[in-house]
Formats: structure tokens, C-alpha cells, sequence
């Protein structure tokens, strides 16, 4: 009997039922009249649910290629730009704002810790920015930022657009345009929505849309605004295929969503169990990337003892049923990345909780099981 493998990685994340049962339905034309409803009526409550006062873009695409798009239809080439970078893909941005032709700068922390928001101000007065970008969560590190305090600072440099890398927050990280002052956020399907990869959606408000207005013709194409406005006003409009099963499973997933209560009950069911997962890590031993202050409530990147060879454990980790993700970096072979968003439960927090202690006492690191799954139980029963 072939064993059941649960992907924990920090995207794709597992996909439940319902979810799937979206993905298996019968294609229909993109053209087809119950189709366009749907992609419309997602398009809608995406925007009402980040509280975007401009336009909701959901195409066909990565996380990467929302990355591109914002800075493609806000800056041109000259303009000077801010990187906030909390790890390997917030330095993703550099890149691309390279390649582009922009003026850039980059404020870094060590990894497992936020640049304070402090020297982000101090770096916004040298000179006059065009965008600033910053990550909600770095996957190579397991930060957040804090977004909230970050979006009151910026309210002082209106000329600085607000970028928010939420791939891997959106939908788990509580995330609010209006009240966090954000211009630009942007996300992939795969990472805590729990649908498989395939759709980015990216919101952009009215500020981040004026802009738009502002550069005129850009030389990008398939990821310029203006190719893509028509289609979202009215989903009836053909620029490029949309990935309809996944419009499906996001329309599913969004449901999913406002049944437990929207955005902030949602995140407050991904911090009550990612704070017990990361005390459950501890208690075994293992350490945590990322500072206590900071962590992230979508993955946890965890610390190998001394001894520990990061193949050896997790090919173990496999072969006991779960796939886990290893560090980047400076970290890579140092640390395993293990991600509990979306729509995962307290059964399958347990399973991978036990999963990773029978794998230490396989590799010689642990004495006695049940440990982990105990600190969990006690700290979600609080």
C-alpha cells in the first residue's frame, strides 16, 4: 500500500476537497456566460476583501510575475527605488528593478529578523523614491514585517508608492489596503488561498492606478494594466486564456474564507497555531529562525541540531510521510522550512508534528515521542 505523503512546504499547500472538486469540473469556454459571472463575481469580492478602492487584477501567473507587473506599471526607467529585503525573495526584487533600467537601493536585515521601521524612514528621506517594496513574509527566513506600522510610516512620503510582496501572507497575515495605507499588494493562488498554483492576483488602488496614467505607454505587454483592465471590468473581453478550474477553486477558496469569518478571524486561527507549532518545534530541541518578535504564521524554518544531515533527515521525513522544504541561502543544509497554511487542521498539525519527532529519533536526535503533539495540544486548548 503506497504510503500518503502531505506536501508542508511553504507552497503549494495542501488542497482540500471542496477545493479540488472546483479544479475537476468540466471545462467551459472562457466566452460562456456562467463562466464570465464567476470570474467577475471573484474579481469583485477580492477587491472588497482587501478593501482595494481601485483595480483587482486575477490572470493567469506566479507570484514572480506579480512582482514584475508592479513595478512595471509604476515606475519608468530612472526612477529611483526602495528595497526593503527580509531575505532571499525580497532581494528578488532587486532584479527585477535592474533589469528594468531603475536606480536602485537596498536596505537588508540579518536574516530572521525586520529592518526597524526607523531606518526605513531615515532611508525614504536621503532622496525622492518612486515605489518602495516590501515583503509581509520572506519564505527563506520565516519574517513578517509588520506591514500595519510600515503603511502609518509612509503616509509621510505620498509620493512613494507602497509595494507589498504577499505571496506568502495573503489570506493568512492579516492584510487591509485601506487601513495599512498599501498601494500595491499582490499574491499567487498556491500559498495560503490553499489552491494549486496557477492564478496571481494582484490589487492596485486608486493612487497606484493614477500612476499607471501617469507613465503613459510602457514597453512591457502582457503584464501592463491597461491590457488587462478591459478584461477585469468585464470578463466577457478576451486578452489572454484565463485558467478557468483555478478561477473555480478561488471563487471556492474565497468562500472558504468568509465562512470563517473574513481576513482577521483567519489570521487569528494562523497565529494561534503557528505560535503552538513553533513552542511544539522548541520543545523538541530545535530552534527557530526567526526572532520571537517576527515570525511569520504561514511557515516556520527550522534549526537543525549539530549532527544533523540535512538530506539524510529529510529523505527521512519522506519516508515517514511528509515533504518538507530546505533553507536557502546561507541556511541551505542548515535548517528545514516547514509551512501550515491555508486550510490545514489541528489532525493534520499532529500528524506532521509526530511526523517530524519519529524522524529525529530516526537520525539519533530524539529519546522520547510525543513531546511536540503534547506542547501543541496545550497551547491551542489555552
Amino acid at each position: 500500500m503506497q504510503k500518503k505523503r502531505m506536501v508542508m512546504i511553504p507552497g503549494p499547500t495542501p488542497v482540500v476537497d471542496s477545493i479540488r472538486a472546483e479544479m475537476g469540473r468540466e471545462i467551459q469556454a472562457f466566452g460562456d456566460p456562467r463562466f464570465v459571472k464567476d470570474y467577475k463575481e471573484l474579481i469583485d469580492d477580492l477587491g472588497k476583501m482587501l478593501n482595494n478602492d481601485g483595480k483587482t487584477f486575477v490572470i493567469a501567473g506566479t507570484g514572480t510575475m506579480g512582482m514584475e507587473m508592479a513595478i512595471a506599471n509604476s515606475t519608468k526607467k530612472g526612477d529611483s527605488v526602495l528595497i526593503v529585503s527580509h531575505g532571499f525573495f525580497g532581494d528578488r526584487f532587486i532584479d527585477i528593478c535592474t533589469v528594468k533600467g531603475l536606480d536602485v537601493d537596498v536596505i537588508k536585515s540579518e536574516w530572521g529578523k525586520t529592518v526597524p521601521i526607523a531606518d526605513i524612514e531615515a532611508k525614504l528621506k536621503e532622496k525622492k523614491y518612486a515605489l518602495m517594496t516590501v515583503s509581509h513574509v520572506d519564505t527563506a527566513t520565516g519574517v513578517a514585517a509588520d506591514i500595519a506600522g510600515i503603511g502609518k510610516m509612509m503616509k509621510a512620503f505620498p509620493e512613494t508608492l507602497f509595494v507589498v510582496d504577499g505571496v506568502c501572507a495573503t489570506a493568512a497575515e492579516y492584510e487591509n489596503m485601506g487601513e495599512m495605507n498599501i498601494d500595491i499588494l499582490f499574491t499567487g493562488s498556491q500559498k495560503a488561498f490553499g489552491v494549486c498554483p496557477g492564478i496571481m492576483v494582484l490589487w492596485a488602488n486608486a493612487k497606484a492606478m493614477a500612476r499607471r496614467e501617469a507613465l503613459g505607454t510602457i514597453p512591457e505587454y502582457y503584464i501592463d494594466y491597461h491590457r488587462w483592465i478591459p478584461v477585469m471590468d468585464d470578463p466577457l473581453k478576451y486578452f489572454a486564456t484565463p485558467a478557468v478550474n483555478l478561477v473555480w477553486a478561488m471563487k471556492e477558496s474565497v468562500r472558504i474564507i468568509e465562512a470563517e469569518g473574513g481576513l482577521k478571524a483567519r489570521y487569528e486561527r494562523h497565529l494561534k497555531h503557528a505560535r503552538a507549532i513553533q513552542k511544539a518545534l522548541e520543545s523538541l530541541g530545535l530552534k527557530i529562525l526567526a526572532e520571537e518578535s517576527c515570525r511569520a504564521v504561514t511557515l516556520s524554518d527550522v534549526l537543525y541540531p549539530d549532527g544533523v544531515d540535512d538530506m539524510t533527515f529529510r529523505k527521512t521525513l519522506i519516508e515517514e510521510g511528509i515533504i518538507c522544504a530546505g533553507g536557502l541561502g546561507a541556511y541551505a543544509g542548515k535548517m528545514f522550512r516547514l509551512g501550515h497554511m491555508g486550510n490545514i487542521e489541528t489532525n493534520d498539525i499532529v500528524a506532521v508534528l509526530s511526523t517530524v519527532e519519529r524522524t529525529l529519533a530516526r537520525v539519533g536526535k530524539l529519546d522520547k515521542l510525543g513531546t511536540a503533539v503534547s506542547t501543541y495540544l496545550t497551547e491551542i486548548s489555552k
